[in-house]
């Protein structure tokens, strides 16, 4: 067998080992940065009642920051429908209540949906270590088969 029958294999079988490195690397940052979001959540201690009548619940996952983002973004509209509105042609003043409650309301439905989008881009983050580790499996299995196709060829 050539030296460049040889080398093809042996980079795609470099290629996948590669691919399966990476691939572990962004599951593991996936799994890290998810426990981080989660953790500071949870040390917020952030409870909302995302129905009428229920009790309130520890906010800590993309789906319970989504909905009690959507609950604070529907109260702060009910303030006042956008910042200028609320504004009405003048400046922000902080001895407003109706100013202060918009701004600790913006405040804290931008901090929930940052939480949301955190957690989907370590999904996301998650799905592409996934599919790396599954390609790498397949290049490193396809550079071991054709490695025995060319040893059985120049037999």
């Amino acid at each position: 067998m050539t030296r460049a029958k040889r080398l093809i294999p042996a980079m795609v079988i470099v290629l996948g080992i590669i691919s399966i490195i990476i691939g572990f690397v962004f599951v593991g940052q996936s799994v890290a940065k998810k426990n981080l979001v989660t953790q500071q959540m949870l040390s917020e201690n952030v409870k909302l009642a995302l129905s009428e009548g229920a009790e309130p619940t520890l906010i800590d996952n993309a789906a319970s920051a989504q909905a009690a983002a959507d609950i604070i973004r529907e109260h702060r509209r009910n303030i006042a429908p956008t910042y200028q509105d609320l504004l009405a042609g003048g400046r922000y003043d902080p001895t407003n209540p109706a100013h202060l409650s918009y701004a600790q309301a913006i405040n804290m439905e931008n901090y929930l949906y940052l939480g949301v989008l955190a957690f989907g881009l370590t999904d996301v983050v998650l799905g592409s270590g996934v599919v790396m580790i599954l390609t790498g499996v397949a290049l490193g299995g396809t550079g071991v088969a054709l490695r025995g196709l060319l040893k059985e060829k120049s037999a």
